[in-house]
């Protein structure tokens, strides 16, 4: 057997992954249903802020990324871009939203959006790298 280190994966590989995921997931009476999603925030057409992330087994949101250029933080950007993905997932059957946070990040800002701590991961080194798991329930 040999293992191969790759940075990103090609269309072929993907495709192949994804048909071998949603096989096993029926296998065991589940729907996979993964499907990427992005929201882009633009103000006269320059992007100031994205989230991106998942929708898995018709069951959870996963936010994978939130981002808000610096110049326009503390506006509701983001709170707006999370408002964004709970309306559109909401009555979908989905039951809830999850995303992983570090302490550097915005454990508070996720708070604040009515998301709840389910636990933490200390980084005993560097306390910036506290890692914050959180979900939110619709």
């Amino acid at each position: 057997m040999d293992i191969e280190y790759k940075e990103k994966l090609n269309e072929s590989i993907l495709s192949w992954l994804d048909d071998k995921f949603e096989k096993y997931a029926n296998k065991n009476n589940l729907l996979c249903n993964y499907k990427t999603f992005n929201f882009i925030a633009k103000q006269e057409n320059k992007i100031i802020g994205i989230l991106t992330g998942y929708s898995v087994y018709n069951e959870e949101i996963y936010i994978d990324l939130l981002f808000v250029i610096e110049e326009y933080r503390k506006r509701g950007i983001g709170s707006k871009l999370i408002k964004q993905v709970e309306d559109y997932y909401r009555n979908k059957n989905f039951n809830y939203m999850s995303l992983v946070t570090c302490g550097f990040q915005a454990p508070k800002f996720y708070e604040k959006c009515g998301f709840i701590l389910e636990f933490k991961r200390e980084n005993k080194e560097n306390p910036k790298l506290t890692r914050y798991y959180f979900v939110k329930y619709f």
